[in-house]
């Protein structure tokens, strides 16, 4: 016991050391530092047991989900919540709680999917309109500005009547809505990046533009971009069940949340566990996200 307790500190020593041999060392140092600080934040780790819970549950859905939860037994509709079916079931007979730990996975590829997509398209735009300034800003911005002049719902929903129902849609109409705010925060640290005494080092070696802003620009607005990420997934979520709940997302028989929300607005008076429990899931997962993102803001802000 003693030697795993001398090789934890000697360990913990040198992630905390001040005066680091290696490049490697101060990365990690850093990184460990971080942790330290967002692990002190108790709504952070909240967040963080939440959105962990999340990625279990949707890896383990077959062995966590007791029935199948596209199959229908209308003898068994409408049944209220009880040992054999936790969270009760739908109009159609269905396991409501083999549905949500199904929709996690909807959820997760709606959300990495827009996140993935916006998330380098919103930094190179943000990045080359703060850097090259000009006419490439005007430009950029203005486009940018008229994107933001819609609500994202809204947007969302003439892209969607556009291209169709469906899931895939559903994901590139949020990723069209979703970019803008990043093109904003890549733009705003990169006015303030472009003017360091480092990138005018690298400038006069005769390095390009495009090599300025890929290899040192943007690495510094990495940070503020993850941090957007994290607190725009709950918004993603949101429109994505509000797709849903219009009928415009994922189609049936997919388990997507908004959907079963729209189910069983119908009965939500009398057999009020249909829409109920779908709607906690959105709201627990919403919120994780959103502590998650709050505490990483706390952490990755120099500020």
């Amino acid at each position: 016991m003693s030697d795993v307790t001398t090789a934890h500190t000697s360990w913990h020593d040198w992630l905390i050391s001040n005066d680091p041999v290696s490049r490697r060392q101060a990365r990690l140092g850093q990184l460990y530092r971080q942790w330290l600080a967002f692990r002190r934040n108790p709504a952070a780790m909240v967040g963080l047991a939440i959105v962990v819970l999340l990625l279990v549950v949707a890896a383990l859905a077959p062995v966590i989900s007791p029935h199948d939860p596209i199959a229908q037994a209308l003898d068994k509709r409408l049944l209220p919540p009880s040992a054999t079916y936790w969270f009760g079931t739908d109009s159609l007979g269905r396991d409501i709680f083999s549905r949500i730990v199904y929709g996690t996975r909807v959820t997760l590829v709606i959300v990495l999917l827009v996140v993935v997509t916006v998330g380098p398209i919103g930094l190179l735009i943000g990045c080359a309109a703060g850097y090259l300034g000009g006419w490439v800003d005007t430009v950029l911005m203005r486009i940018t500005d008229v994107f933001l002049a819609f609500p994202r719902l809204v947007l969302a929903l003439a892209f969607v009547a556009a291209l169709g129902p469906g899931l895939e849609n559903a994901v590139i109409a949020i990723a069209f809505t979703a970019w803008p705010p990043y093109a904003r925060v890549a733009r705003a640290e990169t006015l303030v990046i472009r003017n360091a005494d480092y990138i005018a080092a690298v400038r006069l070696q005769g390095a390009s533009q495009w090599r300025i802003v890929m290899k040192h620009v943007v690495p510094m607005c990495l940070p503020s971009l993850i941090v957007r990420s994290t607190l725009d997934m709950a918004g993603i979520i949101l429109t994505a069940a509000g797709l849903g709940f219009l009928g415009l997302g994922a189609q049936p028989p997919i388990p997507e949340w908004g959907a079963m929300i729209s189910a069983g607005r119908e009965q939500i008076f009398d057999q009020w566990w249909v829409a109920t429990f779908p709607g906690i899931a959105i709201c627990v997962v919403a919120l994780g996200f959103n502590l998650l993102g709050d505490g990483l803001r706390d952490v990755m802000d120099a500020r």
